[in-house]
């Protein structure tokens, strides 16, 4: 399967986001167990 060149723009810029999300997904976890051990 081939993509053009728009695609793989597209493809690229949706890797990015990805890669973003998780980061900020990672964070929000973090804080949230930090948050847990505090109130214990």
């Amino acid at each position: 399967m081939k993509l053009v060149g728009g695609d793989q723009r597209r493809q690229r810029g949706f890797g990015k986001a990805l890669k973003e999300q998780r980061a900020r997904l990672y964070i929000i976890q973090r804080c949230v167990v930090m948050l847990l051990r505090w109130h214990d």
